[in-house]
């Protein structure tokens, strides 16, 4: 019927039919689509909003006669355009990841000959032979099995092996991938052996499905590229019409020539750029980085790190991110006794534990065949750390695994036991009877026989087959109430998520006829029958110990947690409700067959409640991820396998685990998780939320400085030119590329504040420049630098003799001695202010003494560069022609060192009150609530 359906036989395809094929339908590739130029993504870097803003900033410096600054302002432009272009230059390359996982050859039947052909020459027709190790190359039909199994990890992000059949499937609701006679392009086959008729290849395989998909997703801007873009228009239309308001001001009222007054008005535009702004925000980044390698997170691209600090929803995967991926026996059951199996993991560390005491299988009969029966019905192998605090790892089904695991910590060696009871015949297990069969020879003989067959699998099949069980140590008859106390234990194991294996086994007595006297003749309906019952092996993938309050911290931080994995519903949430992403007593469960009838608006009103999806194909993950981001949410998803990179490429932040990862997965991602933990993406956003408001600690300390900038300069225009300029051009734009730099991006490496996960996150529609930024900027700590910065001007023309109607514009006012020493004092007025300003900007409510006030290293070299700034360009000739400076004395230094810890003091009083007030409201709420 296959053969026939696909226009083949079990001979395979002649040559020249496959030929034909190959012509009509194309080869099994993998097909790229066309990417973005190179160069035009090396020069997209410099002619954003930002780097133009930057540019024009470069020209109006060489305009005002400053040919150093405006090469200064360039130099950053290309500095930042180039590292950003670096760092992001790797991403996007998912396509050559996926088609590295395509194997180069396959063997196929063609002409009724066995052959070695490249993989992309398969057909639909094609019959593939299948080996222990072989990747698999196209989909296909299995249409002779022999206890084979698939790793469809790449698929599915399930890592225990998945058996295959030849036989006709008649269940309905089975995705893809849990149809058990299709196989799938991508896989590979972890055991036995079988053959299979192409089906699709290329770009109609699930893997090319996949592919496409991932090509497809379209790069959107991420949080901060929208808000650094919105920030630069504000910024651009505000200091343009200050420069034309200050421009019209110096012509009209004043009385200024139209070229002087226009060399001022650029001036001002100038002075109300951020120069500074991006640097900052690569620094920050960098930064960020930096720290969350030392946390096992290392990002790809830097705007990922603050999309980080956004995010409103994490989608993660549960198997090997929120559990360890080493199945692990809790607890072992037998009619007489339950037992703990304390430690966790492949390795061998742990006890077996009845009524608080330790039991050693040498001393407990039905445990010793229980453990026993499930190690020998076993083909895996545990191996042993290469290095000294290595890791346990297997080969084989990690279900088997664990049973060696269980048998050790009972006091039983397998290796030992299969010497003692040798295997002379295995039945391997098979999805329709769903149970193993082992036969051995014993040293000693049980229930009289000197051979047995041990049987594991489905504790309903197992049980059916027994007529028998052990209890107490001795074999009785398996009596209606023994049925029912055994399934009873079954079911609520498996109501916890757990599962449950069961062991038997039956004594091959020689004077029972219904045996075959030759073990080779041993099949299934002759072996399978009359058991005796021993018990149950409860097993578990574990949740990881820190993933529990690493959930928690994420709902103190409003961040939701939604479980997407290819594990069945109910083990799904059972560990979600262990480690705290499911709190409800009743959440919805979706599985992929349901999610398949469900609607999209459905879909979004599901997600507003407790929901964990399980049994999901990859273009349903992305379904899940898209909804979340049309109801506005900033989704994080993590994934390792092929099936999980359509996601983490539509994601606003794709979260990829570097050990058990594929190669596809971390390309398509934006960061990689090198622990593979969940507890590591929490330490990432904490990192990005540190991040956004680094930045805004930064636009909080720049624009300040314009406020004192721009005051003096008001004064000077609204009284006609009575007063005198307290600042010339230079010397702002001095404050601005000069002074400011360093400690602003200082700001950038801020550590995350103590409070930082305790806060929702931030609405991505938010301003950068918000109302509270741009209130404490001009109306707070502008104003006390205004008013530190006219005192300063005015203590030194009151000391020095008053000027009036002196503008520098005048004759000789740029020369008076008074009048350059009143707009020194000016200009180092603002920059000592800032100096506590700097350190105001380091917490948002916090005392800046709370982390220590010269903790931030990056800061104090701003500090300290700033004052040696001011020192040089006032004490020595040369820059005293250039910045229209002079001398400053014993008297200035005081005054002006008085400033900083009268503004810190100011601030610190200011934030204590707020600090309080907080406390009494949150303190009134409480007692409101009880």
């Amino acid at each position: 019927m296959v053969f026939s359906a696909l226009g083949t036989s079990p001979a395979g395809l002649t040559q020249a039919e496959a030929e034909t094929r190959q012509a009509r339908q194309g080869k099994n590739l993998i097909e790229s689509e066309k990417g973005r130029s190179p160069i035009l993504a090396f020069l997209s870097n410099f002619t954003h909003l930002m780097a133009v803003l930057l540019w024009v900033a470069g020209i109006i410096a060489f305009v005002a006669g400053m040919p150093e600054l405006g090469v200064a302002v360039w130099l950053v432009n290309v500095i930042n355009g180039c590292f950003s272009f670096w760092q992001e230059y790797r991403a996007g390359k998912a396509t050559d990841a996926l088609k590295k996982m395509l194997p180069s050859y396959v063997n196929v039947i063609r002409d009724g000959q066995e052959q070695k052909i490249l993989a992309e020459d398969l057909v639909p027709g094609d019959v593939m032979s299948l080996a222990e190790g072989d990747k698999i190359s196209a989909d296909a039909r299995v249409v002779r099995a022999s206890d084979l199994q698939v790793n469809q990890s790449t698929l599915t992000g399930e890592s225990n092996p998945v058996r295959k059949t030849a036989d006709a499937v008649l269940e309905e609701d089975l995705t893809q991938a849990e149809t058990p006679n299709l196989i799938f392009a991508g896989t590979s086959v972890s055991e036995g052996n079988g053959r299979a008729v192409v089906t699709r290849i290329g770009m109609d395989t699930e893997f090319g499905k996949i592919a496409h998909l991932t090509q497809s997703m379209e790069e959107s801007e991420s949080p901060l590229q929208l808000q650094l873009n919105r920030t630069t228009k504000q910024i651009t239309v505000f200091a343009s019409c200050m420069g034309i308001l200050f421009l019209l001001l110096d012509t009209f009222f004043v009385g200024s020539g139209f070229a002087p007054a226009f060399i001022f008005a650029l001036g001002m535009v100038v002075a109300f750029i951020p120069e500074g702004l991006l640097p900052t925000v690569t620094l920050s980044l960098a930064m960020a980085v930096q720290r969350m390698s030392k946390r096992n997170a290392l990002v790809k691209k830097l705007n990922s790190v603050e999309t980080l600090g956004s995010t409103s929803v994490i989608c993660t995967d549960k198997t090997g991110t929120l559990t360890q991926n080493e199945m692990t026996v809790n607890h072992l059951w037998t009619v007489s006794h339950e037992y703990e199996v304390t430690g966790v993991g492949y390795a061998p560390k742990g006890e077996v534990l009845c009524d608080g005491r330790r039991v050693e299988a040498a001393d407990d009969d039905d445990l010793l065949l229980l453990v026993s029966g499930g190690a020998l019905c076993s083909n895996a192998r545990l191996l042993e750390p290469e290095e000294e605090g290595g890791r346990y790892t297997v080969l084989g089904d990690p279900t088997e695994a664990c049973l060696l695991v269980s048998a050790r910590k009972a006091g039983i060696e397998p290796t030992e036991q299969e010497r003692s009871w040798p295997r002379v015949r295995e039945l391997p297990f098979e999805s329709r009877r769903k149970r193993m069969t082992t036969i051995h020879q014993l040293s000693e003989p049980l229930d009289g026989a000197s051979r047995v067959a041990f049987v594991k699998g489905a504790p309903n099949e197992i049980v059916r087959l027994s007529t028998r069980a052990r209890v107490n140590g001795e074999s009785v008859e398996m009596a209606d109430d023994l049925r029912e106390k055994i399934m009873a234990a079954n079911d609520a194991y498996a109501a916890d998520g757990l599962r449950v294996l069961a062991v038997a086994y039956r004594p091959l007595l020689p004077t029972d006829e219904s045996i075959p006297s030759s073990p080779s003749e041993y099949d299934p309906d002759s072996i399978e029958r009359n058991l005796t019952f021993v018990g149950l092996e409860v097993m578990q993938d574990p949740p990881r110990p820190e993933v529990a309050e690493a959930v928690a911290q994420c709902h103190r931080a409003g961040i939701r947690v939604i479980m997407i994995t290819g594990d069945y519903g109910l083990t799904a949430v059972s560990i979600a409700r262990k480690i705290g992403i499911v709190q409800g007593e009743r959440p919805r469960v979706f599985s992929g067959v349901e999610l398949e009838k469900t609607s999209d608006e459905e879909l979004r009103e599901a997600l507003k409640g407790e929901v964990v999806f399980a049994r999901m194909a990859p273009e349903q993950k992305l379904r899940v991820v898209e909804n979340l981001q049309q109801m506005g949410e900033v989704v994080a998803v993590t994934g390792d396998g092929v099936n999980d990179s359509p996601a983490l490429k539509k994601a606003d932040i794709g979260v990829a685990m570097g050990i058990t990862g594929t190669d596809v997965a971390k390309e398509a991602a934006d960061m990689v998780l090198t622990d593979d933990n969940f507890a590591s993406i929490v330490h990432a956003i904490e990192e990005g939320r540190a991040v956004y408001a680094n930045i805004r600690k930064f636009m909080l300390y720049i624009l300040n400085s314009n406020v004192p900038e721009a005051v003096p300069s008001a004064v000077y225009l609204l009284s006609g030119g009575a007063v005198p300029l307290p600042l010339t051009t230079m010397q702002i734009l001095t404050i601005d590329l000069g002074t400011d730099m360093l400690p602003a991006l200082g700001l950038g490496c801020e550590a995350p504040e103590a409070d930082v996960m305790d806060r929702p996150p931030r609405n991505p529609k938010e301003p950068l420049l918000n109302g509270t930024v741009m209130r404490k900027a001009f109306l707070w700590y502008g104003i006390m630098g205004s008013l530190a910065s006219v005192a300063a001007f005015l203590f030194a023309q009151i000391e020095g003799g008053w000027l009036p109607g002196l503008t520098m514009f005048g004759v000789g006012a740029d020369l008076d001695p008074v009048y350059v020493h009143a707009t020194t004092m000016c200009l180092a007025a603002i920059v000592f202010t800032q100096i506590g300003q700097v350190l105001n900007c380091r917490t948002e409510t916090a005392s800046v003494f709370s982390r220590g006030i010269f903790s931030n290293r990056q800061i104090n070299i701003g500090i300290v560069f700033e004052v040696c700034l001011i020192v040089f360009i006032t004490l020595f000739p040369p820059f005293q022609a250039i910045f229209h400076t002079g001398p400053l004395g014993l008297t200035d230094y005081i005054f002006l060192c008085c400033l900083p810890p009268i503004v810190l003091a100011v601030e610190e009083a200011r934030k204590a009150l707020f600090r309080h007030v907080r406390r009494r409201r949150a303190e009134r709420a409480g007692a409101e609530e009880r």
